[in-house]
């Protein structure tokens, strides 16, 4: 999937016949279903992040011989501006749920591994775009493809070092959506991983700061803190409780 601003020309003319926005798209859009042009296919696929290019299509690649009527005319070249903002292949996710439970068990465990960091990476991605309700959504599902019991105490520590960014970003989810009592629930979660981790103590933090819990608050931020003294964040949360 992908992040994508284009306009379309038709050859000699100032004003494009189409433009698209992320704006208008909020999810990232996916090749072959939200980008079905065959030639914008292609072009996307060459591009990296970040990159702005400009393609020609003939009609074999654009609209066919047909055109698209009224807007294209028959056998019509076209020119695409394009801007790919940000990329993420999500073949190997989408593949996976297509599965059974069954088959969704049996999968080897780097391959869940790898589909549940795209389910994180998309829930980032809406992050950043503020749709936290979507992005809370989107770590959930993360978690649940990594809530299979594991064969080996090694299976497990991977399973764990994966589910634990997931339940950081969750708890900065619920805080964003002004819900502190899951924030804090899944920071708990992330501690029950690693008792120590500064960035688990500090969402502990923030979140009984938010319910006005400031003893409990306290104990977290100043357990961060010991771990991380220079920490700008956990410093300004200690100077807004006191």
């Amino acid at each position: 999937g992908c992040t994508v601003k284009y306009s379309g020309y038709l050859q000699h003319k100032e004003e494009p016949f189409c433009t698209h926005c992320p704006e208008d798209f909020p999810g990232l859009m996916k090749l072959g279903q939200d980008i079905t042009l065959y030639g914008l296919e292609v072009g996307l696929l060459t591009m990296k992040k970040g990159e702005v290019a400009k393609f020609v299509f003939t009609p074999d690649y654009a609209y066919g011989q047909r055109g698209c009527p009224p807007l294209i005319p028959p056998s019509a070249t076209v020119m695409f501006e394009v801007e790919l903002l940000d990329f993420l292949d999500t073949a190997e996710s989408d593949a996976f749920f297509e599965l059974t439970a069954e088959q969704q068990d049996a999968h080897p465990l780097q391959k869940v591994l790898r589909v549940a960091d795209t389910e994180r990476q998309f829930g980032n991605y809406l992050y950043r775009e503020q749709l936290f309700e979507v992005a809370k959504s989107t770590y959930k599902r993360a978690l649940s493809i990594l809530s299979r019991p594991s064969s080996s105490e090694m299976e497990q520590r991977q399973i764990d070092a994966s589910k634990l960014p997931v339940l950081l970003n969750l708890s900065a989810t619920y805080l964003k959506l002004e819900r502190p009592d899951q924030a804090l629930a899944y920071g708990r979660k992330a501690l029950d991983i690693n008792q120590s981790h500064p960035k688990a103590l500090f969402r502990c933090g923030q979140a009984c700061l938010c319910m006005k819990e400031y003893e409990k608050a306290r104990d977290f931020l100043v357990s961060a803190q010991h771990i991380r003294p220079f920490d700008r964040d956990i410093n300004r949360k200690l100077k807004e409780l006191a």
